[in-house]
């Protein structure tokens, strides 16, 4: 199937919809337990029951509208699926808040693992949307390997010392914004090294 474009504003709703519902569910539920199967669940465990497969349908319909899926989403689905199975499976919300910081040293891994060859794999996944030169490539993918390595950091210490509230409000807005403004602060680099400043261009 090739790549297809569609409206801007249906992607981002099916990008950040499931996210936003989630938190949503969480705020109508968060106080409520209930008893399924002879066992009591919290509302955060109900709500992450109806955000993965919620998640995996538009992750899916993403893919019937476009054609096509990024590495990230295909990687970022399977540990929603994973993570969030075991958080209902195990009746332990920890499962779940633990995803961020696995997605974050995963991404952060694989960057390294290419600078250490001398490569750029964000410049594989990226090039199309933002074509920069080669050693533009390497400066950002080095900023964005440390900055997802901080990320998975601060995941874990939100969650493992703060307030389930604390964290959902962190992992709605929190994670959102900054990887808004990283990418917004790295407005210099893209000017220095954007392709069409080349002279051969």
């Amino acid at each position: 199937m090739s790549e297809k474009k569609i409206n801007p504003v249906t992607k981002a709703v099916l990008d950040l919809g499931p996210v936003a519902l989630f938190f949503v569910g969480y705020l109508a539920l968060r106080e409520r337990s209930f008893t399924i199967g002879g066992s009591e669940y919290s509302g955060f465990i109900v709500v992450t029951a109806l955000f993965v497969p919620m998640f995996a349908f538009t992750t899916w319909l993403l893919w019937r509208l476009t054609g096509k899926l990024a590495k990230m989403q295909i990687v970022t689905l399977v540990l929603v699926v994973l993570f969030g199975g075991m958080t209902v499976w195990f009746n332990d919300e920890r499962f779940f808040k633990m995803k961020p910081t696995i997605i974050y040293l995963l991404f952060g891994g694989v960057l390294l693992t290419g600078l250490l060859r001398g490569r750029s794999y964000l410049q594989f996944v990226m090039e199309e949307v933002m074509p920069l030169r080669d050693e533009g490539w390497m400066k950002l993918t080095r900023r964005v390997t440390a900055f997802f390595f901080a990320l998975a950091f601060l995941n874990e210490v939100i969650w493992r010392t703060m307030s389930t509230d604390a964290w959902v409000q962190f992992k709605t807005f929190g994670l959102t914004a900054a990887i808004f403004l990283f990418f917004m602060s790295q407005g210099r680099l893209f000017s220095e090294y954007a392709v069409e400043g080349d002279e051969d261009g």
